[in-house]
């Protein structure tokens, strides 16, 4: 079974049995969450505006939407739900790729040319038989020993080779995204290379989310996930880093209660935009980025349990 859709258009973003969904109806969104987005910075004004203009981004859209910035080069930091937990669907992703890279280096060796493979497949096609492969070939001792060490506390691995049913909220995955973007005992410093180079060359059609609006000044790196349930409809979620024009951040937007998956998409770029624009404000002659491709549905994929 191919877990791609038209060529390179996707895969659905997780290991998923015949139980979990199907059909096209659309559900009913639930209301957002009461929670408030909360903003602190080093520089004057920007919290404020932050928290304004990200909640604006969210005014009238429904479902549930958690948020996480940090910016290394501004000390800002915006939360939103930051410890509701949400199917990963294919954004633990990078997680696989980084438990892996660890491993690597606790057994001093480098990937072989299948696992880099293997890697690179999973990462800029989202292919979910790459991975399902290194899942199993890491093990869930293993990818635990890795959420140990990256101080992953509440991301909990999905059971029986279910990856995307792994549960991640915002706090764990801003955690990573900094793992991955400054040196640390974790990840050596290739290893945060090889995850932002591949995070780098994702497929046109799913760079879509946390890039919108990102100025062309930095240089954007991304992993999306996507999923539909026969619960809370779709999850939409968007892992994005960015470094340039004097700025150092990462943005994490995790989203459910989607009626479709467009709709998630659009709830997940209005942030982002908004975030972009505030951090890195718009000078004459620069372009924003903007997702070129309609992202699609995907079938739901149903991995062997072997």
């Amino acid at each position: 079974m191919t877990h791609r859709i038209s060529g390179r258009a996707g895969a659905l973003a997780t290991a998923l049995g015949a139980t979990l969904l199907v059909g096209t109806t659309a559900l009913p969104a639930a209301a957002a969450p009461t929670a408030t987005v909360s903003c602190t910075s080093a520089k004057a004004g920007l919290a404020d505006k932050l928290e304004k203009d990200i909640t604006a981004a969210l005014a009238n859209r429904e479902g549930t939407v958690a948020v996480g910035l940090y910016d290394r080069s501004t000390g800002t930091t915006c939360t939103l739900n930051a410890t509701t937990a949400f199917d990963s669907a294919s954004s633990v992703k990078v997680t696989v790729l980084a438990a892996l890279l660890w491993d690597a280096k606790k057994h001093d060796r480098y990937l072989t040319d299948t696992e880099t493979a293997l890697a690179t497949a999973m990462i800029t096609e989202s292919d979910n038989d790459a991975t399902s492969k290194l899942w199993k070939q890491l093990g869930v001792t293993k990818i635990k020993g890795f959420l140990t060490a990256a101080g992953m506390t509440k991301t909990v691995p999905g059971a029986d080779g279910y990856w995307g049913l792994t549960q991640e909220n915002v706090t764990d995955e801003q955690k990573l995204l900094k793992l991955v973007t400054a040196k640390n005992s974790v990840l050596s410093d290739n290893a945060r290379a090889y995850i932002l180079k591949l995070m780098g060359q994702v497929v046109a059609d799913q760079r879509w989310g946390t890039p919108a609006g990102a100025p062309s000044s930095v240089s954007v790196h991304v992993k999306n996930g996507w999923l539909q349930r026969s619960t809370h409809g779709w999850r939409v979620h968007s892992l994005g880093t960015f470094n340039g024009a004097g700025h150092d951040y990462m943005i994490t937007v995790l989203t459910q209660d989607d009626s479709t998956m467009d709709y998630g998409v659009t709830t997940i770029q209005n942030v982002a935009r908004a975030i972009h624009k505030d951090l890195v404000p718009a000078t004459s002659g620069v372009t924003r980025y903007t997702p070129t491709s309609q992202p699609r549905e995907a079938l739901v994929a149903v991995p062997p349990r072997s």
